[in-house]
């Protein structure tokens, strides 16, 4: 079983992490996938694209057929933008399932698809939170989670590690170091026990599968960064289209219009082996009818709705 850690040529903030991580010792060339050269350290390969990440679809697949090794997860480093062009450092689950089978997705992936949530999701925000801090990178960059979203497709556990959000941040050497570290210490390269491993769970078996709120998520974050929590998806409003089709004020889930069912349904999917999905909802960001739809389709689909001490 190995790790692919993914960077492109072609993206300051993926190729920066990827060359300060390969500075690090114990690195030797690994085969050729296709035009992609690769790395191997342990049981970690990184692989350098040369084309957009979000259309690397398969990377897991083609990696098998090509080597016979079985990928076990995969961690895409890359950019980040946002209006705000704030400096951050970001963690992500991928998918788009909230979107119709007929429409192209604006970046990548495959329309009501979304990929496991890496495990390592959680407990890698609050390893990068601590380094952005002693690499006193903190308070000028921000350490957040970003909602689900974009591609590649892919069917083993993912996740993104980003750099923000212009190219001013893209290409400085002190946010690329704490990625690399990042990688290096939450994969256990240094010698250490790796960081986010769910086969070593203590006991905490609930994922934060967090419904509603901005992209950025700050409710579900704050219980992320102050406990032990593992995390899945994240929902954010606009991955849930809901449409009143005239009967929002019952409670009649099929009452109501959208893609919303369906892009809950395909988070709730977690590759959490023995673990129980528990939501997470933004309240303040539903009506009424859209809170008494979500909270009847959860019932439906037995996803218990957790408070934040359920999360502790």
């Amino acid at each position: 079983m190995v790790t692919l850690v993914v960077a492109t040529t072609i993206d300051l903030a993926s190729i920066g992490p990827a060359s300060a991580l390969l500075s690090m010792p114990g690195w030797y060339p690994g085969p050729l996938l296709q035009d992609t050269s690769s790395f191997t350290n342990r049981a970690v390969r990184l692989l350098k694209c040369d084309k957009s990440i979000v259309r690397e679809d398969h990377l897991d697949k083609r990696w098998e057929e090509a080597t016979g090794e079985v990928v076990d997860e995969v961690i895409f480093l890359s950019k980040h933008t946002a209006a705000s062009n704030r400096p951050a450092l970001t963690v992500h689950p991928i998918g788009v399932p909230h979107l119709c089978q007929d429409e192209v997705p604006p970046a990548g992936g495959k329309p009501g698809w979304a990929a496991p949530p890496n495990p390592r999701i959680g407990p890698w925000l609050r390893l990068l939170k601590a380094i952005a801090e002693s690499h006193n990178l903190i308070p000028e960059f921000e350490v957040t989670l970003e909602a689900t979203h974009h591609g590649p497709e892919i069917n083993s556990p993912t996740m993104f590690v980003e750099i923000g959000n212009t190219e001013e941040y893209w290409k400085r050497q002190d946010a690329a170091q704490a990625i690399a570290l990042l990688v290096w210490e939450g994969l256990g390269l240094g010698g250490g026990a790796a960081v986010g491993d769910w086969s070593r769970n203590n006991g905490q078996r609930k994922i934060l599968l967090g419904i509603g709120g901005g992209h950025y998520a700050p409710w579900h974050m704050d219980i992320v960064l102050k406990g032990h929590v593992w995390v899945g998806h994240l929902l954010s409003g606009y991955s849930l289209p809901m449409e009143d089709l005239g009967q929002s004020k019952q409670t009649n889930v099929e009452g109501v219009g959208g893609t919303w069912r369906e892009a809950i349904k395909v988070a709730t999917k977690a590759d959490f082996p023995g673990g129980e999905v528990v939501a997470r909802l933004d309240h303040k960001s539903f009506k009424s009818w859209q809170r008494n739809a979500i909270t009847g389709f959860l019932a439906e689909q037995d996803i218990k709705i957790g408070k934040p001490s359920d999360f502790c």
